[in-house]
Parts: C-alpha cells; sequence; structure tokens
C-alpha cells in the first residue's frame, strides 16, 4: 500500500464529523453512497440524541485549540514511573495512547462519563479478576498543548473500515510465515466465509434490494454466524451501542445529554452483562445475542428504549455495516451459487472481510507472540504516518463520538505535561504530582499485554 492509498483508507469521510478530509473511494456505488448519507440523516435528526453526533463535548475539547485536558487510566504505575516510558496500545484507536476528555471547572478536572466509568468500575473489576493484590486504577492527567498548526477539524479512526489495510498489510508480511502456515490461514478464512454465505446473502439481500427479513429470524441467523465470522461481533456490538445511546430517554442519559456527552454507561452494563467473563478485557469476537438475549438485557438496562423498534432497526444497520465494511466498493455478489470458493477470486469483491479474518486468525497461530507484534506495528506507522501528514494530534473512535480520544505518540515536538491525579469528593479531579514520563511510538509487545501493559484495558479492541 502506498501513501496514497493509505491516506484514502485512513481519511474519515463521516459526515458526522465535518467535512470529508479527501474524497471518497471512487468505486464505491451510487447507491450505496445514497444509503450512508440517509443513515447519517437519520442518525443525526430522527433520534433523541442525534444532536450529539455533531455537537459534543469530546469534539468540543479537539477543537478549543491552547490546552487540551486527557484522562488515561493504568494499573501498572510503578513499573511506568521506574521506565519512565509510557507505551501505546493497539485497538480501536490504533497505536494512540487511550484517553478520555478532562473538562476543566472552578471544581477541578470533570471527567466524561466515560472516563468515569472506566476508573469507577471496570477498572477494578478488571484487577479484582487478575486477583492481583496491592494494584490500584491510577488516574493520570495528560495537558497537551495544542500547536498552531494542528489540524482544527475532526480526524476519526473508523476501526471497522480496516479490512482492506489489514489484507494489504498481510500480503506485505506474509513471509514471515511457512508456506504451510500460508496455505493453511487461507484455506481457514476461505471456509469461513463459505460457511457464512447463508447470513451474508441475507444481509446484503437487505442493504442492496431492501428484502424484509423477520428481525427474530435475522438475529438468530447473525448469533449463529458471529464464532465464524468475529468481525460481525464488531459490527454487532457497535449497531448495538449506537443505538442504546441514540434513543435512550432515560433520566441519566437527558442528564449527559445537557452536558454534552451520549450515555456510555449503557453499552458498557450491556457488555457486563453479555460477557461477564470478559471484565475489563472484552473480546467483542465473542459478542453475540439471540433476539431474547438482547430484548431482555436491553429492557433491564433501559426500560425507555423501545425493543421491538431496536431489533428491527438492528436488522437494516447490521445489513448496511456488512455491505459497506466489508465488501469492496459496497458490491455483493449477484449469484452466490456461482461464487468461486478461492482466496484470490473472493478478495476481489470480499476483501475487507478477508483481512478483518486473517488479522483475526494471525492471533491462534503457534508463532503469534513472536509475529504478531509486527503486523499491528505495520498498522501503527501507516496511522502515524498519516496522522502526522495531517497535523492531527488527537484522533478518536470515529465510529462514534463516544468519548474515546488517544495521543498520538509519533507527533513531532507534541509538547505534554502528565501529573498522578486524585479524586475528590464532588468526583473532580485534581493533580497530585507530576511524573516525568515520555510517550515512546512504538507499541507495547501483545505478548507482555497482561502483565506489563500500561493501558489497563482498550475498550473496543480492533478486530485484528
Amino acid at each position: 500500500m502506498d501513501f496514497l492509498d493509505a491516506y484514502h483508507a485512513w481519511a474519515d469521510a463521516h459526515a458526522f464529523y465535518g467535512t470529508a478530509l479527501v474524497p471518497g473511494p471512487t468505486d464505491r456505488t451510487d447507491a450505496l453512497a445514497q444509503r450512508a448519507n440517509a443513515w447519517d440523516r437519520q442518525l443525526a435528526e430522527e433520534t433523541p440524541n442525534g444532536h450529539l453526533l455533531r455537537h459534543n463535548t469530546l469534539f468540543e475539547a479537539l477543537n478549543s485549540g491552547g490546552k487540551l485536558h486527557l484522562l488515561h487510566v493504568t494499573h501498572a504505575l510503578e513499573e511506568i514511573s521506574r521506565q519512565g516510558v509510557l507505551y501505546p496500545s493497539g485497538g480501536c484507536l490504533v497505536g494512540s495512547v487511550y484517553c478520555t476528555p478532562l473538562t476543566p471547572t472552578d471544581q477541578g478536572l470533570r471527567m466524561h462519563n466515560l472516563g468515569a466509568y472506566i476508573l469507577t468500575k471496570e477498572a477494578p473489576a478488571f484487577l479484582a479478576k487478575l486477583g492481583i493484590a496491592g494494584r490500584v486504577p491510577t488516574p493520570l492527567i495528560f495537558e497537551i498543548d495544542m500547536p498552531p498548526q494542528a489540524y482544527r477539524g475532526l480526524a476519526g479512526v473508523d476501526y471497522l473500515r480496516l479490512g482492506l489495510i489489514h489484507l494489504q498489510i498481510y500480503s506485505h508480511l506474509e513471509y514471515l510465515l511457512s508456506k504451510a502456515e500460508r496455505h493453511q490461514l487461507r484455506e481457514t478464512v476461505v471456509g469461513r466465509v463459505k460457511n457464512s454465505a447463508a447470513f451474508l446473502a441475507t444481509a446484503t439481500a437487505v442493504a442492496h434490494q431492501g428484502a424484509r427479513v423477520e428481525a427474530g429470524a435475522f438475529l438468530r441467523l447473525l448469533d449463529d454466524t458471529v464464532p465464524r465470522l468475529p468481525i460481525l461481533g464488531y459490527l454487532y456490538f457497535e449497531a448495538v451501542a449506537e443505538y442504546l445511546m441514540l434513543h435512550s430517554t432515560s433520566p441519566h442519559t437527558r442528564h449527559l445529554a445537557d452536558l454534552g456527552e451520549l450515555n456510555n454507561w449503557l453499552y458498557k452494563e450491556l457488555l457486563f452483562a453479555s460477557l461477564p467473563g470478559g471484565t475489563g478485557k472484552f473480546d467483542l469476537a465473542r459478542f453475540r445475542l439471540d433476539p431474547e438475549q438482547l430484548t431482555t438485557l436491553i429492557h433491564q438496562l433501559d426500560p425507555t428504549i423501545d425493543t421491538g423498534h431496536a431489533c428491527t432497526y438492528l436488522v437494516d444497520r447490521i445489513s448496511y455495516l456488512v455491505a459497506a465494511r466489508l465488501f469492496i466498493g459496497g458490491d455483493a455478489p449477484e449469484a452466490w451459487h456461482h461464487t468461486r470458493w478461492e482466496f484470490g477470486a473472493l478478495a476481489t469483491r470480499l476483501g475487507p472481510l478477508l483481512g478483518h479474518l486473517i488479522h483475526r486468525e494471525l492471533r491462534t497461530f503457534g508463532r503469534y507472540p513472536d509475529f504478531y507484534f509486527y503486523y499491528d506495528q505495520h498498522k501503527a506507522l501507516q496511522a502515524w504516518n498519516y496522522w502526522n501528514h495531517m497535523d492531527i494530534v488527537a484522533p478518536f473512535n470515529g465510529t462514534m463520538p463516544k468519548g474515546e480520544a488517544g495521543i498520538n505518540p509519533a507527533y513531532p515536538d507534541l509538547a505534554y505535561r502528565v501529573w498522578r491525579a486524585e479524586q475528590d469528593d464532588t468526583g473532580h479531579l485534581r493533580p497530585a504530582e507530576e511524573l516525568s514520563l515520555t510517550i515512546a511510538p512504538r507499541l507495547v509487545d501483545i505478548k507482555y499485554t497482561l502483565m506489563r501493559n500500561n493501558q489497563w484495558a482498550a475498550p473496543a479492541p480492533s478486530p485484528a
């Protein structure tokens, strides 16, 4: 992949986040582009909280200029301080230091509700699961001096769009694997797609022909297919999270909306309930709920949600995401029974899907701890190249403005200060001790994630 390809691939052309940085892909069909625009309008203008897609605390912080304040939560402060280095990790923000916004007030720094959830509930639950005595989650305050030349627009990273990048990185690095391993990998991903044709055909029929499918039957088929196509767990989760945040009208959601924030607690609580064994490090590849489980959990979390409408919505939204994120140009095979079930043939139409599957499959290879790091580091280098070209200091998770923001560790002459923070009785954070830490442009090796990773968890790991 040359730089121009990477530039187009990384640019976020989503209407929610401002003017497109570069023209959209030229091979995208007009019909799919129209559907994308229709979805943008529907989500922003026809949902109770759609206004927060364009006007929210996260965007205000990123566009404010001057000093940017961010919260980072760690469980390994002693080791980080001893080394004097903070390493980024992979995940939904692709090689940046995972943070959430802090808003300066007269009482101190107010945490975004996502950051508050991580610090007060998710991080403690993760440490309790690990059973590491004496470890506590520690909030760190980052104060970043935004340089005058920094990009003033909004640049998001939609990790669901990274399928082709995963495939192209694999094509560059595949000779790190043996011939037998490469053959095994290709046969495995082709088999996964072939055995999932029923769901893919159903979703593309809904997206392209407007086919009507009973919601329960669709969600059961999706639930059955997730183990074969793990990326569907990520699509399913993002669609459910999106619906909950945009459609909730509970008092808590309304209070957060008045503060300019989407209610992240809804999908976090859903994850805790649906993936109880994944506390603090949720593997979205295992996110699967049949329609009965889904409606029960949603009603328990937020009775203001119309579960019937939610299920109908998810059929259309997930079908659109399958077509838009997993097929090249959004095109789908017209006759699935004529499909050539060969890697090269599938790559011409299903390249993004194959890329996601390969990136995920590589984790289970016997030599994965030795080589997987290089695949993710290669991806991070492309992200840093793009961010530096655009003078982007703080990218954000572009699937939704949930409050997930990152620090670009490779930004030239990045000026920042960092403090260990303490929380007062009102819930605000205050600097307690300034730390001498350097952010290093190198991913932490995933082999040591459990014991050494300074980022205690990536809330939405990339489908790698």
